[in-house]
């Protein structure tokens, strides 16, 4: 005999597990999106030294690296928190997070770049979890 036969399932049961399921993305989103708005808006507070970082990491135009990881970072994140073209903006931040990974963190043997590398896929993971599953229902995707 199965479990779900001895436990009945009651209409508030059912209608908070929707409630759930309906919040999670938002949540998801929000979450995901925080370290992105967080970050363009430092890097704006702070563009030499931005720059100066992405130089330190030998890459060429830093000053045209610096704008469009700000664009990236900052209407990226508000778009996901949003909910507009939400896979399409997911797997736009996905590669960018995974471009930073490894042209920011891929020194492994530092404990720090080790974590900073990591905690990137992490977040790559989380934004193909999007991509793969979109926006959810409290979304502007949704209103289409």
């Amino acid at each position: 005999m199965s479990n779900s036969a001895a436990v009945p399932h009651t209409h508030t049961q059912h209608r908070s597990a929707f409630a759930l399921a309906d919040a999670a993305p938002l949540a998801g989103r929000v979450l995901l999106s925080a370290i992105f708005v967080i970050s363009g808006a430092s890097k704006i507070a702070a563009p030499a030294a931005t720059i100066g970082y992405i130089e330190s990491a030998g890459l060429p135009l830093a000053p045209l690296g610096f704008a469009l990881a700000v664009i990236v970072e900052v209407l990226g994140g508000f778009a996901l928190i949003a909910g507009y073209r939400t896979r399409l903006v997911a797997a736009g931040l996905a590669s960018f997070t995974l471009a930073t990974a490894l042209a920011f963190h891929s020194n492994l043997a530092d404990q720090n770049q080790f974590i900073h590398f990591f905690k990137n896929i992490a977040m790559v993971g989380g934004l193909l979890q999007v991509v793969a599953f979109g926006a959810g229902r409290f979304s502007l995707d949704a209103r289409r």
